[in-house]
């Protein structure tokens, strides 16, 4: 068997595909804000996070967003051992644990 998708290493992601994930909508009854942090957080590099959550912030989102199990991305990124990077661009955005 092949796989199916080719991995991609170093993407360009321009400022139009970032801001992009200000359209992101859940699938469940998860808080928009929080489904769409998340998600730019798992498929975005630091860099490209740190301009997401700018244009998060300047479209009115709240970073301390939560879950249905009343978790922050913060508190969920603080748990992984490379979130450091992104933890630290939440927190300079004001978000808390």
């Amino acid at each position: 068997m092949r796989k199916d998708k080719e991995k991609v290493l170093d993407e360009v992601w321009t400022e139009d595909r970032v801001r992009s994930f200000l359209e992101v909508r859940s699938f469940d009854q998860t808080d928009r804000s929080f489904h769409m942090l998340l998600k730019a957080y798992q498929s975005m590099r630091a860099s490209d996070f740190e301009k997401f959550v700018g244009f998060f912030t300047n479209d009115g989102r709240d970073v301390n967003c939560t879950n249905g199990n009343e978790e922050t991305v913060l508190s969920i990124i603080s748990q992984h051992n490379k979130g450091e990077e992104y933890a630290a661009i939440l927190r300079s955005a004001g978000a808390s644990l």
